[in-house]
């Protein structure tokens, strides 16, 4: 008899509201059961959005996470609704996309992560923040995060 990987999620196969606040949301995640071989993650967003902390107008970014895991694995549901949190944060796009990282390598632990945070200009510029931690395994393939630099991006 196999072992129930997945009896401690609690948000797949339900109705969930996304949390009020970032620091609200859980992140779950499942055991990694393919420990062998370093592989890539990657999980993308093209319509995060989170709110200017000056204007409180919504700032739009589209997001690349990509991540080698370790013993675990990040349920995209939880992530769904964590990166859903942010609709109602005010925060800079520095704050918004490290803190993401951060956030991801506390509950991850993960051997590689990166992610891009490709954000659509507000006043004529275009920020875009990237986030690293850890080495990648060498010889591991990490395709490019395929998000054009700023042309009216879409």
């Amino acid at each position: 008899m196999s072992e129930n990987i997945y009896e401690n999620l609690s948000l797949l196969g339900g109705r969930d509201e996304p949390p009020q606040s970032p620091d609200d949301a859980v992140l779950e995640t499942v055991a990694n059961r393919r420990l062998d071989w370093p592989y890539l993650v990657r999980f993308t967003c093209p319509e995060f959005t989170s709110l200017c902390p000056v204007t409180g107008q919504p700032d739009f970014a589209h997001l690349v996470i990509d991540y080698v895991p370790q013993g675990v694995l990040l349920e995209s549901k939880s992530l769904k609704l964590y990166l859903q949190s942010f609709r109602n944060h005010a925060a800079f796009h520095e704050e918004c996309t490290v803190g993401i990282g951060e956030r991801l390598v506390k509950e991850l632990s993960p051997i590689w992560l990166r992610i891009g945070g490709y954000w659509y200009p507000r006043g004529g510029i275009p920020i875009d923040v990237f986030f690293a931690w850890g080495e990648a395994p060498e010889g591991l393939w990490i395709p490019d995060q395929g998000v054009a630099p700023y042309r009216g991006r879409g």
